[in-house]
C-alpha cells in the first residue's frame, strides 16, 4: 500500500513537473519572439519621444505615460474602496443569506467580460456624470473592473488570519476597529496587495473598457487635466498591429509596445512580490 502510494506521489509531480516546464516553455517562445523583433527599436529614445510621421517613426512616450496615469487613477480609487469592502463583508457583515448573495454577485462580476465595462463606463461616467471621454473616466471604468478581484483576494486574505488574532485583542478590551486595524490588517496585507497588484495589472493591460472612456488614436502630447484625452500601451498595440496604413513597416514599433506593457505588468507584479516578502518577514505569525 505504501509503495503504491509512493508511485502515485512519484507520477503526480511528474505530470505536474512537465506542465509546468511546458507552460514555461510556451512563455520563454513567446517573450522571445516578442523580444527579437521589436530589439530593433527598442532604446532610451523609444522610451521618451512622441510619436511622428504618422506613428511609423518616433517612440511611445505620451501611450506610455498615459497607461501609467490611467493605472495609478485606478489604484486611487478601486484599492481603498475594495479592502474597506472586503473588510466589511469578512469582520462586520452577518453571515447570512444577503451576505452570500452578495460574494456571490462580486464573483460574477470578476467574470464580466470586460467590454462590458467599457459599456457601463460610458453609460456612467462620460454620459451620467458629464466626465467625457477623459483619462479620469477611463480610470473610473478600469477602477471598476478591478474592484470584483481585489475585494475577492483581500477578503480571503483576511480569512486566512487566525480567529485567536481577534479574540485574544477583543479580550484585553480592544474595539473592533482597534483589532481589525492593529491586529488583523498587518498580517493580511501580504495577501491583500498581492492581489491587489495583480487586478490591476491585469487592468493595465485592457483595451475595450478605455477604448469607449477616453483612449486617442493619435495624440503626441500628454493629458494637460484629467477631463482630457490620452494614449495608452494596450490601444497603441491594437493601432499598430491592425490599423496603421503600413502595417508591415510598422511591426517593429508594434513588438516594442508589446515588450514595454509586459514590462510594465511583470514590473507591478515584482512590486507586489518585494511588498509581500517584506511585509511577511515584518510580520510573522
Amino acid at each position: 500500500m505504501n509503495r503504491l502510494r509512493k508511485i502515485e506521489h512519484s507520477l503526480g509531480y511528474l505530470i505536474v513537473t512537465i506542465c509546468a516546464i511546458i507552460v514555461l516553455l510556451f512563455l520563454a517562445v513567446i517573450l522571445f519572439d516578442i523580444f527579437s523583433k521589436g530589439a530593433g527599436v527598442l532604446s532610451w529614445s523609444f522610451i521618451t519621444e512622441s510619436p511622428r510621421e504618422g506613428m511609423s517613426a518616433g517612440g511611445v512616450f505620451p501611450a506610455l505615460m498615459g497607461t501609467l496615469i490611467v493605472t495609478l487613477i485606478t489604484i486611487v480609487f478601486s484599492f481603498p474602496i475594495g479592502v474597506a469592502t472586503a473588510i466589511y463583508l469578512n469582520e462586520y457583515a452577518k453571515q447570512n443569506f444577503t451576505t452570500r448573495l452578495i460574494r456571490a454577485s462580486i464573483r460574477n462580476l470578476a467574470g464580466v467580460p470586460s467590454i462590458v465595462y467599457g459599456l457601463f463606463g460610458v453609460a456612467l461616467f462620460v454620459q451620467a456624470m458629464s466626465m467625457g471621454r477623459s483619462v479620469l473616466a477611463s480610470g473610473l471604468t478600469l477602477g471598476v473592473l478591478t474592484l470584483p478581484w481585489i475585494v475577492t483576494t483581500a477578503e480571503e486574505a483576511l480569512k486566512n488570519i487566525p480567529r485567536s488574532f481577534r479574540d485574544g485583542s477583543l479580550a484585553l478590551g480592544a474595539t473592533k476597529w482597534e483589532t481589525v486595524r492593529y491586529n488583523v490588517l498587518p498580517y493580511a496585507m501580504p495577501g491583500i496587495l498581492t492581489g491587489g497588484i495583480l487586478g490591476i495589472s491585469r487592468a493595465s493591460g485592457e483595451t475595450a473598457p478605455i477604448l469607449f472612456t477616453g483612449v486617442a488614436f493619435f495624440l503626441p502630447e500628454l493629458p494637460g487635466s484629467l477631463f482630457d484625452q490620452f494614449m495608452a500601451l494596450p490601444y497603441h498595440l491594437y493601432i499598430m498591429s491592425t490599423q496603421h496604413h503600413a502595417i508591415e513597416l510598422v511591426r517593429p514599433i508594434a513588438y516594442g509596445t508589446a515588450f514595454l506593457l509586459i514590462a510594465l505588468v511583470f514590473g507591478l507584479n515584482l512590486t507586489a512580490i518585494i511588498i509581500r516578502y517584506r511585509l511577511r518577514k515584518k510580520y510573522k505569525m
